[in-house]
């Protein structure tokens, strides 16, 4: 593994290990913060949660040391016992100026300074595991799947056999008072909630309309009586399913499924498994999960599509009926071992899918591991139907000690391009531009050395996304990190203050959950109007005379509109004209967008 490693002239590529101290890299990104774990979420007798040996079979004879050295690292992984009580850092959501981070171990609110800096405000422990988190106005929504969670988010756990205490499902809070909050809702559901999505609401009635993946084992029929195994030929079975949960905003107690339909089932058959059966897809292929559930929805209402990556497909719905998906096109991938999570880029014409081959706490990204598994595949949506046009694997290989695939992310809102961050878990943090679909490129990083050196504890980045100008990402062993942009020959300053500049097109302009993706709109300013300016630089697009001529104009921007507005300098503004390539759509789309901005500066600079 080391010849291969040293073979890369990838900086990230054979770090020295570390919990604090591992060797870094980093590339058109700023580190301003690292936070560790806030107290009660760790454990201080094992704060690595390195697992146990599994002593079954301790009463044999153990194997001889050179036998143990040739264990490989991944292989010992395997054979350890995890603790009970997991306290990984999970999902994050964000509402104003709060910052909400999930674990297994419950979650934590912080505060952000205008900074962007956050202060940590309250610690919720709520033990359930996966601890995914969303916000609807003063209500926390939180996935719980393990089979330890309780409904009073007690810590001693619940008795094996079915119990009317634990809880598996979705959990609502009510924190109108962040410093205090309090649980007020909860739905029970058959395979717990390892994620949900946020589709739509409060509607005129008040009602948010949910949808719950849950991905665990089935409860006992005593403990839930709706709860049917996999019995073949019965159709009630709970796989194959999601579930569509109704809260009313006002009375969340009354939370409830609404529905759980059998979104995968063949139109002509009716037959529920109607999608992927499981298995490869031939002689050097993926081995593929069988399509019985999603693991993440991305709702994109303002176009009411949702993508929906389930286990082993990607699929296109329909949400114009929020409580009724349905499916418009679904795909397969040869490389893809767990259809895994989806992002649209801001206008809604791509799907960016990830495949978490090994799970999440497997090294996935080693030298000799393909770069189309455990990857991204870039999809564009053309009348209707997803069409395929790249894979995106972060590109430096990593230690055998380090879990790696690819993991969340989200969109950066740099106007008229397509920018995404994302999470490799041990992989650390990439940023890839893909606003040509067939030709996603790196533009920036951050990575840490492995946790250890001679074992393969699971850490990294859990989730990572940008807000209001600041990059957070939740590590799952170490904390919480907090990154800047920085301009690069790939990004402009006047692209990173355009995106600070960005809101949500509808609904709350302070608000981002990770599977509600609302697109984002910007002002007509300077700095988003020099954006485009700089992308058609970088297109050679646009003439020396124009270029200049328009940073001209807008340089008094700011000192024109203290005075309250200049007629003439709108009048100029205005009457800017390009020379549109309509052989170039590239450039043709930007300089449009250009003018459009112009118009909209020129209408601020009028004089009433």
């Amino acid at each position: 593994m080391e010849i291969f490693i040293s073979l890369s002239d990838d900086p990230r590529a054979g770090f020295k290990a570390g919990v604090y101290d591992a060797g870094e890299a980093i590339l058109n990104m700023e580190l301003i913060a690292s936070l560790k774990k806030p107290t009660g979420f760790f454990d201080p007798k094992n704060p690595l949660e390195k697992g146990m040996e599994d002593t079954e079979d301790e009463d044999q004879s153990s194997n001889s040391e050179e036998e143990e050295k040739e264990r490989s690292i991944e292989s010992m992984a395997y054979s350890q016992r995890f603790p009970m009580l997991s306290f990984s850092n999970t999902d994050m959501a964000f509402s104003e100026d709060m910052l909400v981070a999930g674990s297994y171990h419950g979650f934590n609110i912080y505060r952000l300074e205008e900074s962007g800096f956050p202060n940590l405000m309250t610690s919720v422990v709520c033990p359930g595991g996966q601890g995914d988190v969303s916000v609807v106005g003063n209500l926390l929504i939180m996935s719980v799947q393990d089979t330890r969670g309780r409904l009073d988010c007690g810590l001693q756990g619940v008795d094996p056999e079915p119990n009317e205490e634990r809880f598996r499902g979705i959990r609502v809070f009510d924190i109108s008072d962040p410093e205090m909050p309090i649980q007020v809702g909860a739905v029970q559901t058959c395979r717990g909630s390892h994620t949900h999505s946020v589709v739509d609401g409060p509607d005129k009635d008040g009602k948010i309309i949910v949808f719950n993946s849950g991905t665990s084992s089935i409860r006992d029929q005593e403990e839930m009586e709706e709860c049917f195994e996999n019995i073949p030929g019965d159709d009630r079975t709970a796989l194959f399913r999601i579930d569509v949960i109704e809260i009313p905003i006002d009375e969340p107690s009354n939370s409830r499924i609404i529905d759980s339909p059998t979104v995968f089932a063949d139109e002509e058959t009716g037959v529920i498994a109607g999608l992927w059966r499981g298995g490869d897809h031939g002689d050097e292929t993926q081995d593929t999960y069988i399509t019985d559930q999603c693991h993440d929805i991305t709702v994109f209402p303002s176009a009411s599509l949702a993508a929906g990556a389930c286990s082993g497909n990607g699929i296109l719905f329909d949400i114009s009926d929020p409580a009724k998906p349905k499916r418009i096109d679904d795909v397969t991938d040869t490389g893809f071992a767990y259809w895994h999570s989806a992002t649209f880029n801001n206008d809604g014409t791509k799907i960016l899918f990830t495949d978490e081959w090994g799970g999440g706490g497997m090294p996935r990204c080693r030298a000799w591991d393909p770069m189309n598994w455990g990857a991204n595949a870039i999809y564009d949506i053309v009348d209707s139907k997803l069409e395929f046009r790249s894979h995106f694997k972060m590109p430096a290989p990593q230690k055998e000690t380090e879990n790696c695939v690819a993991h969340n992310g989200a969109i950066i809102p740099i106007p008229g391009r397509d920018i995404f961050v994302q999470a490799w878990y041990q992989g650390g943090i990439s940023v890839i531009d893909f606003t040509d679909s067939s030709n996603p490129i790196e533009i920036a990083y951050f990575d840490r050395g492995p946790i250890l050196d001679d074992e393969l504890i699971t850490g990294g980045y859990w989730s990572v996304y940008y807000y209001e100008g600041t990059i957070y990402g939740t590590e799952i062993t170490r904390g919480l990190d907090v990154f800047k942009l920085l301009p690069s020959e790939f990004l402009s300053e006047n692209e990173i203050t355009a995106a600070e500049l960005a809101y949500p097109q509808i609904g709350s302009k302070r608000l981002f959950n990770p599977q509600q993706q609302i697109p984002m709109a910007w002002p007509a300013n300077p700095a988003v109007a020099l954006s485009y300016v700089d992308q058609l630089e970088r297109m050679d697009a646009i003439d020396d005379d124009a270029k200049e001529n328009i940073r001209s104009l807008l340089s008094s921007y700011d000192d024109q509109i203290s005075k309250g507005g200049n007629n003439r300098l709108s009048r100029k503004i205005r009457n800017v004209s390009l020379e549109i390539n309509p052989d170039n759509e590239d450039a043709e789309k930007i300089q449009n967008l250009l003018l459009e901005n112009l118009e909209g500066i020129a209408e601020k600079l009028k004089r009433s």
